[in-house]
């Protein structure tokens, strides 16, 4: 695949899982399920799989500020916003880069995406939540705990939907990455 096709690819791609990322949370506080399944980062994920790390990464920081200036979900301030798409870059880039340089290897790169993923985002919590001089180790815990529902649905999700994906390995997946 050439360059600017597989450029091309991963614009597109990565711009209709930035659209998915601002729409799926809506769908799923509409039904009530809130934030406990981490709506925004399966379609950022995937992307991470689909697309170059530079256009997974850009997606990631982009879905959420979009989505807040859209939606005004998740606020800017306190900055949940902010921790999100940090959580994103970490989630979306290290299943890029990992999923490349174990050659498609989903397992490894779905896993560590996963876990620093949700490293960042209690860290940068704890971190944030002491600004406001409140319990960082509490409020660190809630989001650990109340993101395993959203990890536990990544792991099954991501590797149905990649399989799906690959049928039509002409569509999405080029031999360049």
């Amino acid at each position: 695949m050439s360059m600017k096709r597989s450029t091309l690819r991963s614009m597109i791609v990565s711009a209709m899982m930035t659209a998915l990322a601002i729409t799926l949370p809506m769908a799923f506080h509409a039904v009530g399920l809130g934030s406990k399944f981490l709506p925004m980062s399966l379609p950022l994920l995937l992307n991470g799989f689909l697309s170059s790390w530079p256009w997974a990464i850009l997606a990631a920081v982009a879905a959420p500020w979009l989505s807040a200036a859209l939606t005004g979900m998740p606020p800017i301030y306190p900055p949940v916003a902010l921790v999100m798409s940090c959580e994103g870059v970490v989630l979306a880039g290290v299943a890029s880069v990992l999923y490349r340089a174990t050659r498609r290897r989903m397992w490894p790169a779905l896993l560590c995406a996963i876990v620093l993923s949700r490293a960042v985002s209690v860290l940068l919590t704890w971190f944030f939540v002491a600004k406001f001089h409140l319990p960082g180790a509490l409020a660190a815990g809630a989001v650990l705990v109340e993101g395993l529902p959203g990890a536990a649905l990544q792991v099954i999700l991501i590797p149905l939907a990649l399989k799906g994906l690959q049928r039509r390995r002409s569509l999405l997946f080029g031999d360049e990455d």
